[in-house]
């Protein structure tokens, strides 16, 4: 009997040991209202909470950062337009080799007076003068008109007050180019039966006393026969004139400076 009591006691101990550490556990839990459990868990879970403030943290860092990123890329693009406009004006200036142009940004252009002037930034420090020939690449897009030390004010084609002479380059039937307040103008002709015809190209006239001829001005893209006193002819400009930033300007042979001539040919009695 003594050996099947020890027996059983040795079979039992390790039952009783464990059923005791559940009661004491079972115990804490109650009096400590699961702290201890909370706590484990806690330090169990600890490293997934550490990686998910990390995560948080360069969101955070990201949508901080992401704003000036877009800046700079902006910038960056910006500057690569600018940089293929400058090309093309030097690569437009090259062409010309025989002449001497002055490239000049756009520094001012007023909403309300935007098809009527622009401002650039050169002057008379830079050699520029009154009357002289702004262009862009595409051809020409206006006079200066007045010059400080170091702006000038160029007055556009599309001005509804610029007048200018022009010859149709294929038939050459001449008119004068008037300002439409828009990226086209309007060619009045001097006879009543002009040979022109959709796609003319159109440049500045011989008679002309303010510009030299030979200038390109733009296209024909509408003709009106029955105009009255005599035909019409929508001209579309070669340069973009509604998107001006930088152009040339030229010395204006056929202008004096000396002179007091008017500075529009369509206010000549006659074809200029």
């Amino acid at each position: 009997m003594g050996m099947e009591t020890r027996s059983w006691w040795n079979r039992s101990r390790n039952q009783f040991i464990l059923l005791g550490l559940a009661v004491l556990a079972a115990t804490l839990v109650r009096q400590t209202q699961g702290a201890a459990l909370y706590e484990m868990y806690y330090w169990l879970t600890r490293p997934f909470h550490l990686a998910t403030a990390m995560v948080m943290e360069q969101e955070k860092l990201l949508r901080q950062v992401a704003p000036r990123i877009n800046q700079l890329e902006a910038q960056i693009q910006e500057l690569q337009n600018q940089n293929q406009k400058l090309q093309g004006l030097l690569n437009y200036v090259n062409s010309k080799k025989q002449e001497k142009g002055i490239i000049a940004p756009v520094i001012g252009r007023s909403a309300d007076i935007w098809w009527k002037q622009i401002i650039i930034g050169r002057g008379s420090r830079s050699g520029i003068r009154n009357q002289d020939l702004v262009l862009a690449p595409g051809g020409l897009v206006g006079r200066v008109m007045s010059v400080t030390p170091n702006t000038s004010t160029v007055i556009l084609l599309t001005d509804p007050m610029s007048r200018i002479g022009v010859t149709i380059s294929r038939s050459r039937n001449m008119g004068f180019l008037k300002g439409d307040a828009r990226d086209q103008g309007l060619m009045e002709f001097f006879e009543s039966d002009p040979n022109v015809k959709l796609g003319d190209v159109v440049v500045t006239s011989a008679y002309s006393q303010i510009v030299p001829e030979g200038l390109p001005i733009g296209k024909v893209v509408s003709v009106d026969m029955n105009k009255a006193p005599a035909p019409e002819a929508i001209i579309e400009f070669f340069a973009s004139i509604s998107t001006l930033e930088w152009v040339i300007v030229y010395p204006n042979q056929k202008f004096d400076p000396e002179s007091n001539q008017n500075s529009n040919d369509a206010t000549k009695s006659q074809p200029n």
